[in-house]
């Protein structure tokens, strides 16, 4: 499997009991199929993973099989405390029908490189499915690091990363040395500079909610290799990115999907929903975004 363009990792909508509501799962599957992203994955952060029951992952995992079909690919996450619960999301995926899986490090263990390889290749084995490596420190607290990447670069299931470091060092490190990974951007404000070092996907939270304007860059950079274009693109998203960061990530990102008219209520504890000031924030951010990227690609503000 080769990841090439947007992959969206979903949000879970909830019900007003706080139970999952398949029935918005489904319309959010739906709006980002329609919209033209390249991948969809279920199980990631942005999806409120952590704050499911094992049964629920499982659940939702084939439930968005079923919704998509064979229309896009999906890539199940496997993050987990516990190696042997990271095997049995991995083998729920291929029981599915995934096209891959995301694998992380085990947060809160602090496994050396060796032990997170092994956490890896193990996982690997349990599910013989493409693998997208999660490189996330700061949710994780360690990094994949070069014993890392040259133990699991072995394995031919090793595909791709979502590098989300924030170390440009790392992204070196990949390109040069590990060519075989396929890099994705995983830290949203490095976006241009991930394409410019030859990634060709991009796992972006917001285009839950901003699909199109997610695909623009993509487009101008990898498929049209105009930088020129993408800097102009990426210039009007930085406010964006910069709100998501202001340390309510799931939250802005779910009350986008309600500004979009998606129906995915609120986040499950200990995270509580957006303020109102946050709100108004967010949504003036979004308007601008959109009327400006909108002038970009149609050539208004872009010779």
């Amino acid at each position: 499997m080769k990841f090439e363009g947007i992959y969206t990792p979903a949000v879970t909508p909830l019900d007003q009991n706080g139970q999952i509501d398949k029935a918005g799962f489904a319309g959010v599957l739906e709006s980002l199929i329609e919209a033209g992203v390249h991948g969809i994955i279920v199980g990631g952060s942005t999806g409120e993973y952590y704050a499911q029951s094992s049964q629920e992952r499982f659940d939702l995992a084939a439930y968005a099989r079923d919704v998509i079909g064979t229309r896009l690919p999906l890539i199940i996450g496997t993050g987990a405390t516990r190696t042997e619960d990271s095997v049995e999301y991995a083998k729920a995926a291929k029981d599915i029908g995934a096209d891959a899986i995301l694998v992380s490090s085990p947060p809160y263990a602090l496994p050396t490189e060796r032990e997170n390889a092994v956490h890896a290749l193990t996982v690997d084995r349990a599910a013989n499915l493409p693998i997208m490596l999660y490189n996330y420190p700061a949710r994780m607290g360690v990094v994949m690091g070069e014993e890392y990447f040259s133990r699991v670069g072995k394995s031919k299931n090793v595909v791709a990363i979502k590098e989300s470091s924030g170390d440009m060092g790392n992204l070196h490190l990949l390109a040069r040395k590990f060519p075989h990974i396929a890099l994705s951007c995983g830290w949203d404000d490095q976006a241009l500079e991930f394409f410019a070092w030859g990634a060709k996907s991009w796992v972006c939270a917001g285009s839950n909610f901003l699909p199109r304007e997610h695909v623009a860059l993509y487009e101008a950079c990898v498929v049209e290799k105009n930088f020129d274009k993408g800097r102009a693109i990426m210039t009007a998203m930085l406010p964006l990115m910069d709100f998501l960061e202001c340390g309510k990530f799931v939250q802005s990102i779910k009350h986008g999907c309600e500004l979009i008219g998606l129906n995915v209520g609120s986040v499950r504890a200990p995270l509580r929903p957006l303020n109102s000031e946050e709100k108004r924030t967010l949504q003036t951010v979004v308007a601008t975004l959109k009327r400006t990227v909108s002038q970009i690609t149609s050539g208004a503000n872009h010779a």
